[in-house]
């Protein structure tokens, strides 16, 4: 293989790439970028394998084998989420998929979680091997389960019923 003709497919899988790059980042379509995204990986592709012919090793053509499986299995996934965002929203539009977040966080414009911080007050439960039916919790483990807060209710029940 020749200087000319190495330079010359290594330009070419240049091409691919930046054609995909562009393409990625240009179109809306899920299914255009995704075609983009194999293009670069086929740019990537060629130039591995240009490389490991130039070099008469087989590493990088092993590694272009390993990066056209990765191909595959990407294309799979992609079909499968372009199947289903199609089927909630009848449109491939990539800005179909900021509907199709988290419902259980509210959306905030500010960025910042001020409504999560709000602490939950949950019971604390009576130490292993203690049945609080039975007998209280000893004072010295009452101390350090309350520790966060006064009293739990169910605790000072516990007690009561002692």
């Amino acid at each position: 293989m020749s200087h000319s003709e190495v330079q010359n497919l290594l330009l070419l899988g240049g091409i691919l790439f930046a054609l995909g790059l562009i393409g990625f980042l240009t179109r809306r379509s899920l299914i255009l970028m995704f075609l983009s995204l194999e293009t670069m990986l086929s740019g990537v592709s060629l130039n591995l394998i240009v490389f490991s012919k130039y070099h008469q090793n087989y590493q990088g053509q092993i590694l272009a084998v390993m990066v056209l499986t990765i191909s595959a299995c990407e294309a799979a996934i992609a079909l499968a989420m372009v199947v289903s965002l199609y089927r909630r929203k009848a449109t491939l539009d990539v800005q179909a998929w900021d509907d199709l977040s988290e419902t259980i966080l509210p959306k905030s414009t500010s960025g910042d979680y001020q409504d999560l911080e709000h602490e939950e007050n949950y019971p604390k439960l009576s130490p292993a091997g203690l049945d609080p039916l039975d007998r209280p919790v000893p004072s010295s483990m009452q101390a350090s389960l309350d520790q966060d807060q006064k009293t739990s209710p169910i605790v000072s029940e516990v007690n009561q019923r002692a």
